[in-house]
């Protein structure tokens, strides 16, 4: 008997899954044909599926929405999406169906916001949230945001010398603010403090000599944000409980403030045998914050939060074709794609994040292990399996075979194309692949379309210079 890579997965993990499903040997992707798409689009294409936007969103305000019953709290949840994750326009378009507020982290993410404005995209009660490091430039652009209307614009100041800034530029407006507080970042071999935010030991008599002597100034948001997460860990819980502590001891002294943001942090699939309790983390944080408030006689904040990742992360994938397999030794096989992993999805190389990898055809071969090598000159451009201790394990095929080997690495919908710059020079002139968008129409029948062609030689000359005289 054939030991089948349909039966590894099958034994190894609950198949199908969510997103993922088989019909007549080939994978589908929330219901999509993947087959289909590589009979239209050929390889390599990256594609988004944007219903899958909207469901993450409706999910996290449900379960916050419903853990805000269950405890009786008495403060609303605000969605807010990032957008440094995806500012593909019709990405956001897509968020802003479901009444997303929005974060921003730099000067530019603000015409970004006057453009869907101007596009009657955004209304102008929306909450917008604007982190990062504030300078000239970004701090008179969400002033801009003012003027046009935008007065639920809250700047959340990153460091003290940010409002030095921000007073010298005001001019009489009245400004909403948030504070980010640092945290102490868990490192490998010890805890160091952030660049970011804050330092806790600062935040009271720097609201009360700088912000709450001002009237144009108000108080309204506390911010703080865990790197690795929100995840179920005595460093989550320790740094949220001290963020708690210091919202509670401002809130004491001001009026103002009634919002408690808990940042990004929510992770995503990356592999079928995840596990994360949504519910129970979101259940616990509102409980708690419902119980330290309680405790000391103030009323609960309103919660926000910034998701990116969480949001459009499990929306996008990238499918290849196998060009070749090489066996370097005995026990050694590579799969050649037919594009660079380091253009494509350069997390993999540059954090070691994992994605999920799954062929399209041949799940009914045996399997083998495998390395995933790209086509360019650079020995980092690989994907294995290194870091995580375990095989990376795809059907075998022979090369004379009438149909290659697909693969599919899921859930790239974040930041990949902004950290590879899209459009942009790749690495080797390789080009960008095709981008198609999926979406489902009114009557729920899926449709797609291509929002750019591969690069071209040209494209790539241009940006080079090689068109000028």
């Amino acid at each position: 008997m054939k030991n089948t890579y349909f039966d590894l997965i099958e034994q190894s993990f609950y198949f199908p899954q969510e997103g993922f499903d088989l019909r007549d040997g080939y994978l589908t992707f929330h219901g999509v044909a993947l087959k289909h798409l590589i009979k239209k689009y050929g390889t390599p294409f990256r594609f988004i599926y944007l219903p899958k936007i909207g469901d993450q969103i409706k999910k996290a305000r449900n379960l916050f929405n419903r853990a805000i019953k269950s405890h009786g709290y008495n403060g609303r949840y605000y969605f807010c999406y990032c957008t440094k994750c995806n500012h593909f326009f019709h990405v956001i378009k897509e968020a802003l169906k479901h009444n997303v507020n929005l974060e921003t982290s730099s000067s530019y993410d603000i015409d970004l916001i006057l453009e869907l404005a101007e596009k009657g995209l955004i209304d102008k009660s929306r909450y917008i949230l604007h982190n990062g490091f504030k300078t000239e430039d970004y701090l008179k652009r969400i002033l801009r945001l003012y003027d046009a209307g935008f007065k639920n614009s809250v700047i959340i100041l990153d460091s003290m010398s940010e409002l030095d800034r921000l007073e010298r530029l005001m001019d009489g407006h009245k400004l909403k603010l948030g504070i980010r507080m640092a945290i102490n970042e868990e490192a490998q071999s010890a805890y160091y403090t952030s660049r970011l935010g804050i330092p806790e030991s600062k935040i009271m008599d720097f609201y009360h000599n700088r912000i709450k002597t001002n009237p144009n100034l108000e108080l309204k948001m506390l911010h703080f944000f865990i790197d690795s997460g929100i995840r179920d860990s005595l460093y989550f819980w320790g740094e949220f409980k001290r963020a708690l502590k210091l919202y509670i001891e401002l809130k004491k002294e001001c009026n103002n403030l009634d919002s408690f943001n808990l940042g990004g942090g929510f992770p995503i699939r990356n592999h079928l045998g995840f596990e994360y309790s949504y519910e129970y983390m979101i259940n616990e944080i509102t409980g708690a914050i419902k119980d330290d408030c309680v405790k000391e006689n103030v009323a609960e904040p309103d919660i926000y939060t910034e998701f990116g990742r969480y949001t459009v992360g499990e929306s996008g994938a990238i499918v290849f074709e196998v060009l070749e397999q090489k066996k370097q030794n005995d026990n050694e096989i590579w799969y050649i794609i037919n594009n660079s992993l380091m253009n494509t999805i350069p997390d993999a190389w540059s954090m070691h994040e994992k994605f999920i990898l799954l062929p399209i055809n041949k799940w009914y071969n045996e399997y083998g292990r495998v390395n995933i090598g790209g086509i360019s000159c650079d020995h980092s451009d690989y994907y294995n399996s290194e870091d995580l201790n375990q095989e990376i394990l795809l059907p075998k095929y022979k090369d004379q075979d009438k149909e290659p080997l697909y693969i599919g690495f899921f859930h790239t919908g974040a930041y990949q194309d902004s950290i590879s710059g899209y459009g942009g020079i790749k690495h080797c002139l390789i080009p960008a692949p095709k981008h198609v968008i999926i979406d489902r129409d009114e009557k729920g029948n899926i449709v797609d379309h291509v929002y750019r062609e591969e690069q071209s030689a040209g494209d790539m000359f241009i940006i080079l210079g090689y068109n000028v005289q």
